[in-house]
């Protein structure tokens, strides 16, 4: 088991988002429940409701917590709790006036991207001189470069994956539905660590050139090539991997094609990380091996995104996106190739950037796997 995050590691986190928000010329953050909210405190409310649950720092002055009155017992006991100051209220009350004085009347804050409009229309009713801007937008890396404690976690949510992909070769695919191999999947993900299972996108045949396909009735077939996309958190870190299968031997001149011209982008983009580079860089090398080979038009997401708490956050590798590199950050790598009423493939591994390149969190491999 990892060494659990203590308080002093939530203040250092704290200290660090209100001085990145100050450098961003924010008057502070006001963080709805979420994955920042977990990244700051430690504290994940049981259930999200209509009542206000916000932590708020501001320059200056100690970080708070609002939270109801009835849901302060959890609160206390989240890790980062000794970190931050509890203020609560209580039902019939207003949730913005408690709010308000901890805020510049007249200030520019960020906030979560997943509050709820109620809360920021509340706090806009409340506060009319503030202004607000989403996080995402002004701190887009407040979460994007982990600390040792957290590459640990994802390294082994990494291995995790690997483990249950090894473990699905040796499954029966022909002649059973999509919702079987990933119910087998799935199973595989929790036996090897997983808390949560967020997706197991199983693609067969056709299918495959759907990207997000979700796993449903129809039955593979020997000669089909399936896709494998499945992921989840394992000690509260995510896990999201991809391998293309193809069920029995005798594969395709084309699939095999494909696939070696996905493993070339997916492995030319890999070497191509290390810090100082930018993000659209790494999309714009693995994009031009596949449009090089002809089918560019099929490659149709980006090549990655970051990931953490969650499986999908900043730093997305997409055109356009010029924040460079920085040793610490994660993400994926997954080109992929998708031919309309056929068959699609991609493949995916996690990443982070180190000092001088880049280290994969998934080293299952890359070759065509065949399965029966």
């Amino acid at each position: 088991m990892p060494r659990p995050f203590t308080t002093e590691d939530y203040r250092v986190r704290l200290d660090r988002a209100g001085a990145a928000a100050t450098a961003a010329g924010l008057a502070g953050l006001v963080v709805a429940p979420g994955p920042d909210l977990v990244h700051l405190t430690g504290y994940r409310p049981t259930a999200i409701t209509e009542r206000l649950t916000a932590l708020v720092l501001t320059a200056g002055r100690e970080p708070a917590l609002i939270v109801p009155t009835l849901e302060r017992p959890d609160a206390e006991r989240a890790p980062g709790a000794p970190a931050v100051r509890l203020l609560d209220w209580t039902d019939g009350q207003d949730p913005y006036a408690t709010a308000a004085p901890l805020l510049d009347p007249a200030g520019r804050y960020g906030i979560s991207d997943n509050a709820w409009a109620m809360h920021l229309l509340g706090l806009r009713a409340a506060l009319p001189g503030t202004s607000w801007t989403s996080l995402t937008e002004t701190l887009p890396m407040l979460r994007a470069v982990k600390g040792p404690d957290e590459l640990e976690r994802l390294a082994a949510a990494g291995g995790a994956a690997d483990a249950a992909y090894r473990g699905i070769l040796e499954v029966a695919f022909a002649g059973r539905r999509e919702t079987d191999v990933a119910a087998d999947l799935s199973a595989l993900l929790i036996q090897y660590g997983h808390s949560q299972v967020d997706f197991t996108v199983v693609g067969s045949g056709p299918n495959g050139a759907n990207p997000h396909h979700e796993a449903g009735e129809r039955i593979i077939g020997a000669g089909d090539t399936v896709v494998l996309d499945f992921g989840g958190l394992k000690d509260g870190y995510g896990s999201d991997t991809t391998r293309t299968v193809h069920v029995g031997t005798d594969v395709p001149d084309e699939v095999r094609k494909v696939h070696d011209v996905v493993r070339q982008a997916q492995q030319t983009a890999f070497e191509a990380v290390r810090p100082g580079v930018s993000c659209q860089e790494i999309d714009r090398i693995a994009r031009r091996v596949i449009t090089e080979a002809g089918y560019g038009e099929y490659f149709i997401h980006r090549t990655g995104h970051g990931i953490g708490i969650t499986t999908h956050e900043p730093p997305y590798l997409v055109e356009g996106e010029e924040q460079p590199l920085v040793p610490g950050m994660c993400f994926s790598i997954e080109p992929g190739v998708y031919l309309p009423g056929r068959f699609g493939v991609r493949i995916e591994d996690i990443v982070t950037v180190t000092e001088h390149g880049g280290r994969r969190f998934n080293n299952t491999p890359h070759e065509l796997g065949i399965v029966s």
